[in-house]
């Protein structure tokens, strides 16, 4: 007989999961008290967004899902926003909540949500467990939805009496992982199709795919000269030195890029559902009947013809397809052989960043310095805003597991991941990017980093407003300024305050000793670089947008 709180435990070992990111709470003391004898880490954050979002981090850079736990409530709600990104990125996640207990339920008690029908639409399966008994199957289960097909989050809700009582139940046993792998009739049609095609394009997107999987597409991509993008904030899938990449389709695409896509007569999409951003508002590959000849390679056979009707729909995960069909060589080389390397230099030049700009800080020099100054295995995470343009632009990706960041666009994202890759890995450099409206969304996480002694470096690009949704107003109505100032805290001496490290800088020389000093201080750090608004693009002006010149 054991309680709920240990049979949750026990299920969560069995799945092999080594770490949790929480927000302790009562509903689920008795989770809390059993993971004291559990030889699982425990992580505990300032904030339940943050902790879902470290889970999220977790899940996107090992492919196993990020373990979190919140209590109810508002506690639940706040998590929301690690949940849709979870989602809306195929990441694998479970999220643990405290529930009101039974006898309270229905009643409306205190910080009573019915979790079925909150998380319903932004979870790919949500479910409350009534009976201890059952927690082994429904916690297996979990791990199982979690990873198979399309990955996602699973959210849990667990009533405070349910935990403490006592049940027999059997011992938790492993999920069984679920592989899709294409037949040999699917491979054939594909190499016919390349045989035919004058002008082809890969692109590279979703999860499930692994470093070997990575592997295994660039000796593909060799083989047969494919030229090879990467979908939007999933540039970690090929090397961007690689004489084969073309860029990344996302947001304020490389224009001669997106004409290569568009006047492609076979787009070979590798695991991703190219939505709204990757395809440039559905421009690219036209829903539901695209120009280009389709090849659609996915984990879930849903997303087989939903938004785009393939030629060719192939149900396999990216890891399984390239494995597959990595053995195929063309009979001849290929007739868009000498294509493929022009792409490549497009890209080179699309991405060497401007040397002048507005302000006393330049971001060109910034980039090209951490370009110089980073190993290939450090890991860069961020949240949204237009500061990231010069990290996606910029920063040329050369291995996978380098890279989290979500495609959903949530603000706040950076500092928490950070927090959970350098936990991860703490071996290897982690720089989280954040704008100044971006970090003080969940900044509190950077104490989550001083209390384990995680020396993260955060760069915060500090322009003083919310610069994206500026950027839109003014292109909208100019000179019409309204909700979009900041009134900032100086960031250095925050974090200070928090015990960590902290560096101003105001002019582009300041930059790389600042960084140097903290790197070298062995503490979390954060470095605060005071942007003019103006540069609000890598090659645009705020004062040209407003004059649309």
């Amino acid at each position: 007989m054991k309680t709920g709180g240990q049979l949750i435990v026990d299920a969560l070992e069995a799945n092999g999961t080594d770490r949790i990111y929480c927000v302790p709470g009562e509903s689920y003391l008795a989770v809390l008290d059993a993971l004291h004898d559990s030889p699982i880490r425990t992580i505990v954050c300032r904030q339940e967004g943050g902790a879902a979002m470290m889970a999220d981090c977790h899940g996107r850079l090992t492919g196993k899902p990020g373990i979190c736990f919140v209590t109810r409530g508002p506690g639940a709600t706040n998590a929301s926003a690690g949940i849709h990104i979870a989602m809306q990125d195929s990441v694998p996640v479970i999220l643990f909540i405290g529930q009101v207990a039974s006898h309270a339920k229905q009643r409306e008690a205190f910080q009573e949500v019915d979790y079925v029908r909150f998380f319903g639409d932004i979870a790919k399966w949500v479910v409350e467990i009534d009976d201890a008994a059952r927690i082994p199957e429904f916690v297996t289960r979990a791990f199982a939805v979690a990873t198979s097909g399309r990955p996602g989050p699973v959210v849990i809700s667990l009533p405070e009496d349910m935990l403490t009582s006592l049940a027999e139940a059997p011992a938790a046993l492993p999920h069984t992982p679920v592989e899709t792998r294409p037949g040999e009739a699917e491979l054939d049609a594909l190499e016919k199709l390349l045989g035919k095609a004058k002008r082809p394009f890969v692109i590279l997107g979703g999860t499930r795919w692994d470093a070997a999987a990575v592997a295994r597409m660039r000796t593909i991509a060799e083989a047969w000269s494919l030229p090879v993008g990467c979908s939007f904030r999933r540039q970690m899938l090929f090397d961007h030195l690689h004489p084969n990449y073309a860029g990344d389709v996302g947001i304020g695409i490389n224009p001669k890029l997106a004409t290569a896509i568009k006047q492609a007569d076979l787009v070979l999409l590798i695991g991703g559902r190219m939505g709204e951003m990757p395809s440039s508002d559905y421009t690219l590959l036209k829903s539901p009947y695209p120009d280009q000849t389709l090849v659609h390679v996915h984990a879930d056979a849903g997303e087989l013809g939903r938004v785009y009707r393939p030629t060719l729909a192939i149900n396999a995960s990216p890891s399984a397809f390239v494995e597959a069909f990595a053995g195929r060589k063309p009979a001849a080389t290929p007739a868009w052989a000498d294509e493929t390397p022009k792409l490549h230099a497009a890209y080179l030049d699309w991405s060497t960043p401007p040397e002048s700009g507005p302000g006393a800080v330049q971001m060109g020099p910034i980039m090209n310095y951490l370009e110089k100054m980073l190993p290939d295995d450090a890991i860069l995470t961020n949240g949204a805003g237009n500061y990231a343009t010069w990290v996606h632009r910029f920063h040329r990706s050369r291995r996978f597991a380098t890279q989290a960041a979500p495609t959903s666009g949530s603000m706040g994202y950076g500092t928490p991941a950070a927090v959970a890759a350098k936990e991860l890995f703490p071996e290897r450099d982690v720089i989280a990017f954040a704008g100044d409206g971006c970090f003080l969304m969940n900044g509190q996480e950077f104490a989550t980093a001083v209390q384990y002694d995680l020396p993260i470096i955060v760069v915060v690009v500090n322009n003083g407003i919310y610069g994206t949704i500026r950027m839109h107003q003014e292109r909208e109505y100019p000179g019409r300024v309204v909700a979009t100032d900041l009134k900032n805290p100086d960031f250095a001496a925050l974090a200070r305050a928090y015990g960590g490290h902290g560096e101003t800088v105001d002019k582009t020389a300041d930059f790389a000793p600042a960084f140097e000093r903290a790197r070298a201080s062995g503490k979390p750090s954060l470095v605060e670089i005071r942007l003019d608004p103006e540069a609000i693009t890598p090659t645009r002006t705020m004062t040209q947008i407003r004059n649309r010149s």
